[in-house]
């Protein structure tokens, strides 16, 4: 089970990404980077929407929480 209080790691993969030198790169290369970080970026909004939904349905059953 996962726990969700743990802290976030540091230098996760996105960020390590966002720092790498892209000149070394064909512009080939390039274009399978993107096509792979929109797969991604695909992927993570499909999660997304799948919490927010479950989110949703569990406070129509539950309540909203206060906050």
């Amino acid at each position: 089970m996962d726990d969700d209080n743990r802290p976030r790691p540091k230098g996760d993969a996105a960020s390590l990404l966002a720092k790498e030198d892209l000149s070394p790169y064909s512009l080939a290369e390039l274009d399978d980077r993107i096509a792979l970080l929109e797969a991604e970026i695909a992927r993570v909004a499909d999660h997304r929407r799948k919490s927010a939904a479950h989110r949703s349905a569990a406070d129509a059953l539950f309540g909203k929480p206060r906050t």
